[in-house]
Order: structure tokens, then sequence, then C-alpha cells
């Protein structure tokens, strides 16, 4: 021990000792929040002794990756800084480097304006501030630039320490909301700064937090400046420092090309696994890797195999093939009922479980109106949502496709003129809209739905006078439901019928909405309190909407984009994914109760089997109401993992071409392992690769 503790501060008198102290720092701090998210976690956590070493063992690894990374500046820092960069002839070239980074970040998107310009022209200022120290540095003695090497490494080891605490007080939060550790959804975070820095303005007492970070890591820094000042002071010829550095840039591309997030995958305890994760490793695999080869990463059929038994699962009386290409999934779908040229307004709820209803357990009367709209409507008591994320509810709205691997189709490159709901009520008349209550360049929705045969209407239609309160993430839902009417007004008068799919925004964190509305305060920024201003203003649009002369030939679609939570002990709880719809028009659709398993990518085909539409179909989706019994099923994922709810079991694919089969508790959302039925283990291949492969080769067009 003693001998340890001789090598450890020999190292930490080193020139490159501030390294190792850099290791130290990060190690504490990631094992620290790993502690505190596994205490948070309490029950939810299998504790075994086998999870608690994978937990901390592994957890170890990751950290030592992240630790890699981190050093290759101060690596770089020290092993270059040179009082010969300082001599008259090396000036011109120190100069000329700086302007060029200028130039170079001045006119790149490599920090995207569009989302943050501050960030953009911060960068450009950044380099140029660094320009102004050199020539200042230039002008002064070998003394002074000491001392100012000290100020800044101690500047730099603060600024990395305050980075470090912010991020794993930023993981407890995120664990709080997704119980995972940061995903794709964090890294939509990043992108869009805007909103969501205002949304952790809005939500969490952000000028404490940074405070308490701050005086932290002062205090770290402090505690450390001796060893800074004695490490920097060290003199190390240019050869040595040259070999020291190479020997530590070793360890960034060790872990570069061989640690994995898999590695993550060692317990059937989902939390555990999150847990052995690392926030910043997992972010970036997240950003690099934002869409998954089905083909390279799952189990995999013979194309043809695959599509024979989508095909056979497609195929209804009122479905005729229109093509013997065995790769080609287009039907002619027909109804001896004549067509019913019907308005639809569709409402995607954000955040909105099926447990939030009177219908479905809930006692807390934080749904009143809709409670009571159930019993005037159809009600589906048995639908469950693609994925997790608002892109993931539009994707399967709008395209009715099984929720593939890695980002989705929403937010990818190239996703327009897609066979979308949309291009089917404009091939038949109608007027497609699109209204949201934020801005429409947040998760690409003004691109993909303007792409997709839909007009889109954002805030921006809304004058500062038309709005009562609003967010960062957008208006209060009863100034979108105003806008919508006006809309829909508007629409009737050109005599055409209309489609238009409306998103609310009011029921997402920060949980803030108008004072007076409920009985809720806003002030308590509470979930309960957002779904009820919610219910309370489709009420309100409902009422107002019945008062309408369009109103006795339009059906209104109530239904969520995803659950408010998907935690679970196990990947793909199934109450996670669970979701309530409401189908309503007086004196056209009979109130009912439909407790047919169905997933969200049915909607879209059964919208149009109410109305009766003859169309050719592409969609992966089917009408719920010709659908032969025993053909119900349902889709629910996460980016990675992709389930197949089917009979009450459900198969899970994961990357590394593993799958697995269990049977869930649709009460608890727990899961019990089971054999694999390789019938249902195929359909599951089936239709992912099928939609892989579909979108893969441009063939899911309109």
């Amino acid at each position: 021990m003693l001998r340890l503790r001789s090598l450890v501060q020999k190292g930490l008198a080193h020139r490159f000792g501030i390294i190792l102290l850099l290791v130290f720092i990060n190690l504490g701090i990631s094992c620290a929040t790993r502690l505190g998210l596994l205490l948070y976690t309490g029950r939810g956590f299998d504790w075994t002794i086998s999870n608690l070493f994978g937990v901390f063992g592994i957890g170890l690894i990751y950290d030592l990756a992240i630790s890699s990374y981190i050093i290759i500046p101060f690596v770089l820092h020290l092993w270059f800084t040179s009082e010969k960069l300082y001599a008259p002839a090396w000036r011109k070239w120190v100069i000329g480097l700086y302007l060029g980074l200028m130039v170079f970040f001045s006119i790149s998107q490599l920090v995207p304006a569009e989302y943050n310009a501050a960030l953009h022209w911060g960068v450009v200022a950044l380099f140029g501030m660094r320009l102004l120290i050199y020539l200042l540095l230039a002008k002064k003695g070998p003394a002074f630039r000491m001392q100012w090497r000290k100020y800044v490494l101690c500047a730099d080891i603060f600024l990395v320490t305050f980075l470090l605490l912010f991020n794993s007080i930023s993981e407890y939060f995120f664990w709080n909301e997704f119980s995972t550790r940061y995903n794709f959804i964090a890294v939509d975070y990043l992108i869009y700064t805007n909103e969501v820095l205002g949304n952790i303005r809005e939500s969490y007492p952000v000028v404490w937090i940074i405070t308490g970070v701050l005086i932290v890591s002062f205090a770290i820094v402090w505690y450390l400046r001796r060893n800074i000042d004695r490490a920097l002071r060290q003199a190390v010829s240019f050869q040595r420092r040259s070999v020291v550095a190479l020997l530590l840039l070793i360890f960034p591309l060790i872990t570069y090309f061989f640690v994995t997030n898999n590695w993550k995958r060692f317990s059937s305890n989902a939390y555990a696994n999150e847990l052995a994760a690392n926030g910043l490793f997992e972010f970036g695999t997240a950003f690099f890797h934002n869409e998954l080869d089905f083909y390279r990463f799952y189990r995999v059929l013979p194309d043809a195999e695959a599509f024979n038994i989508v095909r056979q699962q497609l195929e209804t009386p009122n479905a005729r093939f229109v093509s013997n290409d065995p790769f080609n999934l287009e039907r002619q779908i027909t109804y001896a009922e004549p067509e019913r040229n019907m308005n639809v307004v569709m409402i995607s709820v954000e955040s909105f479980s099926a447990d939030f209803m009177k219908a479905f357990g809930n006692d807390q009367n934080i749904t009143p109106y809709l409670d009571s709209l159930a019993e005037k409507s159809m009600l589906f008591t048995n639908l469950y949502a693609s994925g997790t994320r608002t892109v993931r509810g539009l994707e399967a709205l709008s395209l009715s496709i099984p929720p593939t691997p890695g980002q989705s189709v929403v937010k990818r490159p190239d996703n327009g003129n897609m066979f979308s709901l949309g291009s089917v009520f404009r091939s038949k008349g109608y007027t497609t809209q699109y209204l949201y209550g934020g801005y429409g360049y947040f998760d690409n929705m003004n691109a993909f739905f303007s792409g997709n045969h839909y007009d889109v209407i954002d805030r921006n239609a809304l004058r500062p006078d038309q709005i009562h309160y609003a967010n960062i993430w957008g208006v209060a839902d009863e100034d979108l439901f105003a806008l919508t009417l006006q809309q829909l007004d508007s629409n009737y008068k050109t005599g055409k019928p209309f489609f238009s799919q409306v998103m609310t925004v009011s029921n997402h964190r920060p949980f803030t909405y108008p004072e007076g509305r409920i009985d809720i305060p806003p002030s308590r920024q509470a979930r309960e309190g957002a779904v009820k201003y919610t219910d309370y203003a489709i009420g309100q649009f409902i009422r107002n909407a019945s008062e309408k002369p369009w109103f006795k030939n339009t059906v209104f679609v109530i239904v969520a984009d995803h659950c408010a939570g998907s935690a679970g002990s196990v990947e793909l709880p199934v109450t996670g994914y669970h979701i309530p719809m409401l189908m309503y028009s007086p004196g056209n659709i009979t109130p009912q109760k439909n407790d047919r398993l169905m997933a969200q990518i049915d909607i879209a085909p059964s919208i149009l089997g109410l109305l009766k539409f003859n169309y050719r179909s592409k969609f992966f989706g089917q009408d719920i109401f010709s659908l032969p019994a025993g053909h119900e099923r349902a889709f629910i994922s996460t980016y990675q993992g992709l389930g197949y709810l089917k009979n009450g079991e459900l198969i899970i694919q994961s990357p590394l071409q593993q799958v697995e089969q269990y049977k869930p508790d649709f009460t608890t959302g727990k899961a019990q392992k089971q054999p694999l039925n390789d019938s249902l283990v195929k359909q599951a291949i089936a239709y992912y690769q099928s939609a892989s492969w579909l979108l893969k080769n441009n063939k899911y067009r309109n």
C-alpha cells in the first residue's frame, strides 16, 4: 500500500502528473454518479452480487475510456507548450493558423447557426480571443508566460471539473425522466439547445445548481493547486515529452476501436445495464450512430422469406396485392360500402399514458373531460405506442411503418415523398395539415411534414396578442386549439374536406400553463397539472367545435404520441407503451369499447377504413375494423430494442443478433423469460427486416 502511494506521488510530481489528476477527478465523479443513481433506483435494481460487480466493474472500464478522451487536449497542451512558438520566426505561422480557423468556422456549418447562432459565433470568438492572448504573451518574458500557464491550467482543470460535476447532476435529471443514461434523446437536446436550455431554466433551480457546482469545482482545484504548480515546473525535454505523450494517446485509440456500449448488456435487469454504462460514452455512441443497419446488427432471414411472411400477415379479405413481385407489399384496399368524405381532426397528445384516464384505473380525476368523452366515443383500450418519443409517434401516425432501429424516419435525411396518411387524404381531394404549438424546425417537423403532403402551421401563425401563455416548448394548448379552429373554419369555406393533425405541447416538462384554468396551480409544475390542463384545453376545443357547421361531418381522433414514461426493470416494459385512443363523432360513431390488441401504426389505415376509402396501400398497419381474428399484434421499441407483441408474448430483438422472448405482465410491466417460439420470432424479424429493406432501398415512396 505504501509503495502504491509512493508511485502515485511520483506520478503526480511528473510534468504529466496533471493527466493523472484529471483521471482521478473523472473516476471519482463518475463513481459517485453511478452510486447515486443506484441508490435512487432502489427496488427497481436487482440487488445481487453479480449485478453490483457488473455495475461498478464494467462501469470502471467505461469511466477509464472517457478519461482517455478527456486527457487528449491536456496531453497535447503539455506536449507542445514551448517558448519557441514565441520566437519571431514562428509568429507568422501561428497567427495564420488562428486566422484560418476563424474564417473556417465563420463560413462553415460545423456548429450550425440555425439551432444556436450564439454558439456558432462563440466558437469564432474563442479563436479570436486565443489569437489576442498569443499576441499579448509574445510581448512578455518567459517568467510571465510560466505564471500564465499555471493559471490557465488551473482554469482548464476547473472548467473540466465543473463540466463533469454539472454533467453528473444532468444525468440525475435525465435518469429521473427516462431511467436511462444518455441516448438519442440527449443528442436531440444538444442540437436543439434553445428549447432544451429554456426547458431546464423553467424546470429546475439552475442558478442554485450552478452556484453549488462552481463552489465544489473551485474547492477541488484549490486543493490540487500545489500539485499542478509542481508538475508544471518540471523541466522535461521535448523528446521525453513526446514519448510520454504518444504513450498516453494510445489509450483513446484503444478505447475507440475496442470498447463498445454492448459491454454493458451483462444482466437481465435493465437498470443494472444502464447503471454500468457511462453517460458521456453513451452520448458519443448515440451521436455517431443515429441509425443502425438492421442487416449488420440484428438477426435476419433471407429477404424473400421475410417478405413472404409479412405478405401472409397483411393479406385480408379486402386487401389484394397488386404485384407478384415478392418484395412489393402494395395492396389495393376496397370496401363494399360507399366512401364517406368526412373531415378528420387528429389530436396527438404529448406524453399521454393510458393510466392517466379513469377508464384505465386512475382515481386522481386529472382527465375529467376525456373521461366523459370516452363514454360517447369508441374507446380503444389495448393500443400500444411505437416508441418513447414524439418523433416515433409522428412516424407511426403518418407513415404506418414499424419503428426501425436508430433514429426516427422523421429525423433522417432524404425522408420526403414517403407513402403517408397525408398523401392518401390529398389524393382524395382533402386539405391536409399539420398544426404544432411550437416552432416547426424542432425535431425536423417542418421538413418532414411539408415534404410528405402536409401544410405545416406552427406558432409563427399566431400574433403576439393571440398567445395567452407560452413556455420554451410552445404556446399553451388552448392557443394552439384557437389557431386550429381558425384554420378549420378556413378549410370549410373552401368547400373541400380536410384532414388536420394537431400536436399539443403543454403536457411536457416544465409542466407550466396559464393560471386559473384548473384546480391544480401551475406553480406546482406537476405532471398531473399539465395532464389536467391539456384535458381542459381539449374539452374547450371540442365544445367550441360543436358549434361549427362542419362539426357533424367530422371525426375527432384523440391519441397519445407516446407514454409519459417507459421506465422498468425490463428493457421494454409493456406498461410504458400503453396509450389511449378515442374516436368521437356524434351520430356517426356508436359509443363502445374496442379491446382488440392494436399497434400505433394501425391508426392510419383504421381511420381510412372507418371512412371506407378505396386506395392503394403500402402501410404496414392494418384496419382494425376489418382485421381477421388472430392477426392482432403491436410494435414497441427503443432506438435499439425492437419489440413484437402478439398472443400475450413479447419478442425483443437487440444488436449483436440477440433475440429473446418474454411473457409480459400487462399490469406491472414485468416479464418472465420464455423459450423462443420459432414462428413468432420469424414474424418479428420479418416485419422489422422488410421495413428496413424498403427504407434502405427507397421503396417506401409515394
